[in-house]
């Protein structure tokens, strides 16, 4: 079991106060790395939310000035800062991802609150400069309401610091699902939100368990204003159909199938490096990692070999552990998926490059996770699983193509819209990749993910609505329009 400071209790926060779920249900966190059961947390599900909701809405009756939602962004972030250490810790211990990893997503996740912090004058009201009708016109940023954040197991405090921050921001409370593989993180901030940010009670309430009835009780209840959520595109779209009866309004952060596009004119080391840091991170389980890695027919060999160099030279191991580069996957499922891609692959023509053959791959037996090499093959064509879907995982699936045009369509032959890259010198030609890739996030000479100073958000099947940036700070307010007669 784990102790830690930061985890008072393995339960939710409800307007304020420790809970368990109300039939004393719970449900295992599990170290992937270990199997080892880290703690028992409550199993909450409609009636918990109700009632967060209930507090939630009193929490609402009185909107805090931007002054003092500044301070709470403020403290949010420095309380972060100040646990960055043992939050990385527990991050690590149930998610897999080496410790390293853990405390730089801890940064990133207080950039974001410190961002709100520093911008939150964009909500304040505005009077047009011009006089339409004879009239001096205000537009006012008001709290949508009651908003609630569903957020997934990849990356526990980043993916919450983007929703959160924006809603605290806006003067919005919350009820927070965290995902049910890696809750513990989420508890650990709440009881900084408690103890270091005195945050009041029902400003942001937390609800661990059943996924379909917390989400049901969201979306049903009239006073939850906004749905925001990331995760798959197979669920975002179950939301959009049940947010319909209330016209809700949600806000989706989906898959993604990123192309990796490397030119002959490329800086081929730094193209190298940027897909080390961009693939690998999380043991590839991110929704902007490169899926798909396209590369010029001419120096596609070349851009194997030292690619495959790098790849041989990581150390799977316990996130714990210093020398570990690459931690597990996050359990049995993540890790057939891998495998399925792999083998497909290679059964359909692509070779090789780095990693283990697919028959020393055994089928995952135990549920809690496993450790997959990272692996290369190359040859990849449109008819392998790892090009139309979302691997999530350490495969590096490598193919070539001939000039502009090959590229452009290869990269665009996908249903998701997310993140892009593009390595070439030339300056004309990236201008015209960053306006003909359809994806939202297109990163040129980097391997770059989402920063909290930029909107980042999907097209396409990846969803819509954006977080980061001055456009997050406008997801959870309702615009209004007040013309006064001169």
């Amino acid at each position: 079991m784990i102790s830690s400071h930061l985890i008072p209790v393995a339960g939710g926060y409800i307007d304020g106060h420790w809970c368990a779920a109300d039939g004393g249900q719970t449900f295992p966190v599990i170290n992937p790395a270990t199997g080892d059961v880290l703690a028992q947390v409550a199993r909450m599900g409609g009636g918990e939310t109700l009632r967060a909701i209930s507090a939630a809405s009193r929490a609402m009756a009185n909107t805090p000035a931007v002054a003092q939602r500044r301070e709470w962004l403020e403290n949010i972030a420095a309380a972060l800062i100040k646990n960055r250490d043992e939050i990385g810790r527990i991050l690590c211990m149930e998610h897999g991802k080496p410790w390293r990893e853990g405390k730089a997503e801890v940064d990133y996740a207080a950039g974001f609150f410190t961002y709100c912090a520093a911008n939150i004058e964009h909500l304040n009201p505005r009077v047009l400069a011009e006089h339409p009708r004879d009239c001096e016109w205000w537009v006012l940023y008001r709290p949508a309401g009651v908003v609630g954040l569903i957020v997934p197991w990849n990356f526990p405090i980043g993916m919450i610091a983007k929703k959160l921050s924006a809603a605290l921001a806006a003067g919005c409370a919350s009820i927070i699902k965290p995902a049910s593989k890696t809750p513990l993180t989420m508890i650990a901030l709440f009881a900084l939100l408690e103890r270091e940010v005195q945050l009041p009670a029902g400003w942001a309430n937390l609800v661990p368990g059943s996924a379909g009835a917390i989400a049901d009780a969201l979306l049903t209840h009239p006073d939850v204003a906004v749905i925001s959520f990331t995760g798959s595109t197979e669920v975002g779209k179950e939301l959009i159909i049940k947010s319909a009866a209330q016209v809700k309004r949600v806000a989706l952060e989906l898959g993604g199938n990123a192309p990796y596009i490397v030119f002959a004119d490329a800086d081929m080391d730094k193209a190298v490096d940027q897909l080390m840091a961009n693939k690998f991170r999380g043991s590839g389980q991110t929704c902007v990692c490169a899926n798909r890695i396209l590369v010029e027919r001419s120096i596609a060999a070349e851009f194997s070999k030292r690619l495959a160099i790098r790849v041989n030279a990581l150390r799977m191991g316990n996130g714990l552990d210093d020398a570990t580069d690459i931690g597990p996957l996050v359990d049995r499922a993540g890790y057939e998926k891998v495998r399925h891609h792999l083998t497909d692959g290679l059964a359909k023509g692509a070779q090789l490059v780095a990693g283990a053959m697919a028959d020393t791959l055994p089928p995952l037996e135990k549920e809690w996770g496993g450790f997959f090499p990272p692996t290369v093959i190359s040859g990849v064509n449109r008819t392998m699983a790892c090009w139309n879907e979302e691997t999530f995982g350490p495969l590096v699936p490598i193919a070539e193509f001939d000039d502009e045009n090959d590229a452009l369509l290869k990269a665009n032959d996908t249903e998701y819209g997310l993140a892009s890259y593009i390595f070439t010198q030339d300056a004309a030609r990236a201008q015209r990749f960053v306006e003909g890739l359809h994806f939202q996030h297109v990163a040129w000479n980097t391997g770059t993910g989402p920063t909290p100073e930029a909107p980042f958000g999907g097209m396409k099947q990846s969803g819509y609505g954006r977080e980061g940036g001055i456009e997050g700070l406008f997801e959870f307010v309702n615009v209004k329009t007040s013309p006064v007669g001169i």
